[in-house]
């Protein structure tokens, strides 16, 4: 009976392990090496964060369904992307190598494991890799987390006291009836026509020369004593000028914080727009805006060549079309480098906005970068077939983006657009930095 016995265990443990070598069958079992979610021996193993294997077409199915981040068995968050645990895959083709082929042949005639499969490694190739370097590097933000908590908490507190002094809204002359106006302020507007009014400002001050005299003066005026301005094209100039303001009752907007306080709305959305998608930005100012906007901008960033007989003044009160040169030039650039376009306008502003044309400069280049960097991406993966799809996809996106805060506008406070105003013309190039280091080392990870 004990004979009898022992050579039922010795079948029922062979029965077990079928593919063991000899000298490990007596010690290790399949038991040891099943999935938590099939019950069935491991099939490309995939260890989680905390410690839990799983095969890796069930992770797929897992995830799939639930859209969560999580160990199946003790719902525990894995971060990063998880692996194939090669050592243990290693192990268990060895000891168990016809039990995993079976497996493997039963798993690729389901359909449903492949295309989950496919679904969870594209969402693996969209993450971020892990950092190698964790002791030197925070995986939870870092120092670009602790310098954004910090310039945010500081923007806060400045937007919520000039809110309440109400100073950065009503010192513009773009709101003050010139009617209204000072000698110190028509000063101020003489100033900003350009630096040949600076010649003219000693005689307005002596004068007196307030909102309601400026109102009265002509042409003929500036001819004669105590004006005597000889200059016919200043003349013009000036008198252009005073035509808009008697026009709109104001100062018409000359600078980007002018144009902001006129045009708040207006504003907030070219600056988000150029930002997310600078080629349909600039073809809505085309298409909306050619005079006052369109056509300022190409003249800038693509000048027309100077003559020399021409005066400054009579390129301002009199711009013309573009030529075929500066179209060429802008098209070319338009298509392949379209925040260069946006970076040499800031840098034409840099004496009147010295230190914010500077943060959008080194906005536009980072900006430029991660598009070449997405467009590489795309290239390595040999998916370029798809950005007619994905161009569309965003032309939607920002089509009912715009829509959505067209509508929503009126209500929205200001304090809370000027808080979207101001990170992002200020903070947006702290992030950007994050993003482009992250986007190197995805593709150093690549690489290696």
């Amino acid at each position: 009976m004990e004979e009898d016995e022992t050579l039922r265990e010795e079948t029922e443990r062979a029965e077990v392990e079928p593919c063991a070598p000899s000298g490990l069958g007596r010690q290790i079992s399949v038991s040891e090496f099943l999935c938590h979610c099939c019950y069935d021996i491991l099939i490309n193993p995939t260890t989680l964060n905390c410690g839990h294997s799983f095969c890796r077409h069930c992770l797929a199915l897992w995830w799939v369904s639930s859209k969560k981040n999580e160990c199946p068995e003790c719902r525990e968050k894995w971060e990063g992307f998880p692996k194939v645990n090669i050592l243990l895959r290693d192990v268990i083709e060895k000891l168990f190598s016809d039990a995993i082929e079976q497996r493997k042949e039963d798993i690729q005639q389901n359909s449903d494991v492949a295309r989950s499969l496919a679904t969870f490694q594209k969402y693996g190739n969209d993450q971020m890799p892990a950092v190698r370097n964790t002791g030197r590097i925070n995986p939870r933000g870092g120092f670009f987390s602790g310098v954004l908590t910090a310039l945010t908490c500081v923007a806060v507190v400045l937007l919520g006291y000039h809110w309440s002094s109400r100073e950065f809204e009503d010192d513009h002359l773009v709101h003050k009836p010139v009617a209204k106006w000072t000698a110190e302020e028509v000063i101020l507007w003489l100033e900003q026509l350009g630096p040949w009014a600076s010649h003219y400002k000693e005689r307005f001050l002596l004068e007196k020369v307030n909102g309601r005299l400026l109102l009265t003066l002509t042409e003929e005026d500036f001819t004669k004593e105590p004006y005597s301005i000889e200059n016919s094209n200043h003349r013009r100039a000036i008198m252009a000028e005073l035509e808009c303001v008697k026009t709109l009752g104001v100062k018409p907007p000359q600078n980007l914080w002018e144009y902001k306080a006129v045009n708040p709305g207006k504003s907030l959305f070219l600056l988000y727009a150029l930002k997310s998608s600078p080629r349909l930005s600039m073809l809505y100012l085309y298409l909306f805006d050619y005079t006052e906007a369109f056509l300022p901008f190409i003249h800038t960033i693509c000048p027309m060549q100077e003559d020399k007989y021409e005066d400054t003044v009579t390129k301002l009160l009199e711009p013309k079309d573009p030529s075929w040169r500066q179209w060429r030039e802008f098209t070319v650039k338009y298509l392949f480098l379209p925040y260069q376009l946006i970076a040499e306008f800031a840098w034409d502003w840099l004496d009147v906005h010295y230190w914010t044309s500077r943060f959008i400069i080194v906005n536009a280049m980072l900006l430029s970068v991660l598009e070449l960097l997405s467009f590489w991406r795309l290239w390595s993966r040999r998916e370029l077939k798809t950005i007619p799809h994905r161009m569309w996809s965003h032309f939607w996106k920002v089509s009912t983006q715009g829509l959505f805060v067209a509508i929503f506008w009126p209500f929205i406070p200001q304090f809370v657009c000027n808080c979207l105003f101001y990170w992002a013309l200020y903070f947006n190039p702290v992030i950007n930095i994050d993003l482009v280091v992250t986007e190197i080392r995805r593709l150093e990870t690549q690489v290696q």
